[in-house]
């Protein structure tokens, strides 16, 4: 049986793109069950309903409270009994009612090779600092910012010439293999975190 996967998403989808297509083999070992949103008319859920997935938008200004939105995402997740959530560019954090649910089986990735740079600029930072070599995390959620267990990483060479632009797009080309590779282990091996360690068998 594959492992059942849930995507969160907040734009364009791409990385959603890449995890239904590995999705249609059955070796792959994971199969997207269900696409969630923070807002309404972008890319990415166009890209669940050309899938035939079921979607949802839950948006936090719909919410008296940042906590309600949270319990709401909480259920509405859960209510597609996923072994594992995948934040997809989700551009949202999930707060103490998803993490008591779904911690240590929540992922996300972020351009930079984490604990360097972490937060909304990391490519920006990463330029400015003058590294010659950055990449990306695939790391498991917690209630920090971008602080979680690594799960995977992969470098990317800094080119004399980048800019922000160009750089992040061969990190984003990087970070979606690497995504793909980790989330087929993690349904097929199986995976554990022990405080600071998380690892793939």
């Amino acid at each position: 049986m594959p492992a059942r996967v849930v995507v969160l998403v907040s734009g364009a989808g791409s990385n959603l793109q890449a995890l239904i297509d590995a999705s249609s083999d059955p070796a792959y070992g994971a199969h997207v069950v269900a696409v969630g949103a923070d807002r309404d008319a972008i890319p990415a859920l166009d890209r669940a309903a050309k899938a035939d997935l079921p979607s949802f938008v839950l948006r936090v200004e719909d919410f008296e409270q940042r906590t309600d939105w949270d319990e709401a995402l909480t259920a509405t997740v859960a209510a597609h009994e996923p072994d594992l959530v995948v934040l997809a560019g989700f551009m949202k954090l999930v707060g103490t009612s998803f993490l008591e649910r779904f911690g240590g089986r929540t992922i996300n990735t972020h351009p930079a090779l984490l604990p360097s740079f972490p937060g909304m600029h990391a490519v920006r930072d990463a330029l400015a600092y003058g590294v010659t070599v950055t990449g990306c995390t695939v790391f498991v959620v917690d209630a920090g910012v971008d602080s979680g267990a690594i799960l995977a990483q992969a470098a990317v060479p800094v080119d004399a010439a980048d800019d922000e632009a160009t750089l992040h797009e061969r990190i984003k080309g990087a970070e979606r293999e690497l995504l793909i590779d980790t989330v087929g282990r993690m349904a097929r091996d199986g995976w554990s975190v022990d405080g600071r360690k998380a690892r793939i068998p």
